[in-house]
């Protein structure tokens, strides 16, 4: 009966130090991962924040893109009408003076409109401004970083999103940490088992997920 006591004991004193070295690779890997994700969580805010930032500087440059192009298309119509009154009038030479001082732009525009005959062809548009040479190259500069800005403010919502990420693994760890520090104060062998087994399926699957993370380093 001595003996077999003491082959119990010793399976038991046997299996609490496996549970125990088990804890301790949870305890040690969980405590890592969570500095990690700490880590990572910090530099991804900070890769959103310059993103958010160039973001900021791009829509300001459109906004002035954008306010030259409706600078520019006042212009236009505003020369353009001069024009319209000094040649109904029969004024040439201040018609010419108008149509010299035509931007590159609209001038292009506006010889494709004469060239339509729009005094005697119905079917010519009504202005220069419905042509499709008419083209301002400060609009399309606007339109060009407008769509950069839409990829930057994506950029911005992945950065966060990739953060937030991070941030729920520390979660994850902790949850690894609670398990594996529960399990120590378990008198029940079996307990205690579950609880490891427990700390290990959330580790093994919170390493699984975040292997698929991309990955901030400082340069």
């Amino acid at each position: 009966m001595t003996t077999m006591a003491t082959g119990a004991d010793e399976r038991t004193a046997g299996g609490r130090s496996l549970q125990e070295v088990v804890v301790t690779i949870l305890l040690v890997i969980a405590a890592l991962g969570t500095s990690w994700s700490s880590y990572q969580a910090t530099r991804w805010n900070g890769e959103q924040a310059k993103a958010a930032g160039r973001t900021n500087t791009i829509r300001i440059e459109a906004a002035r893109a954008q306010g030259l192009a409706e600078a520019q298309t006042q212009v236009d119509v505003a020369t353009f009408i001069a024009w319209a009154d000094a040649d109904r009038r029969g004024e040439t030479d201040l018609a010419t003076f108008y149509v010299n001082r035509f931007r590159p732009e609209f001038r292009t525009a506006f010889d494709a409109w004469v060239a339509t005959r729009p005094a005697t062809n119905p079917d010519a548009p009504p202005t220069p401004f419905a042509m499709n040479q008419y083209h301002l190259g400060s609009r399309q500069e606007a339109d060009r970083l407008d769509a950069a800005a839409a990829v930057s403010t994506a950029e911005v919502g992945r950065n966060i999103q990739r953060a937030s990420n991070y941030v729920l693994t520390v979660v994850l760890y902790a949850v690894v940490l609670f398990f594996a520090g529960m399990s120590t104060k378990m008198a029940n062998r079996r307990l205690r088992w579950v609880l490891t087994v427990a700390g290990c399926v959330v580790l093994a699957a919170t390493l699984t997920w975040i292997a698929t993370f991309p990955i901030s380093l400082e340069l």
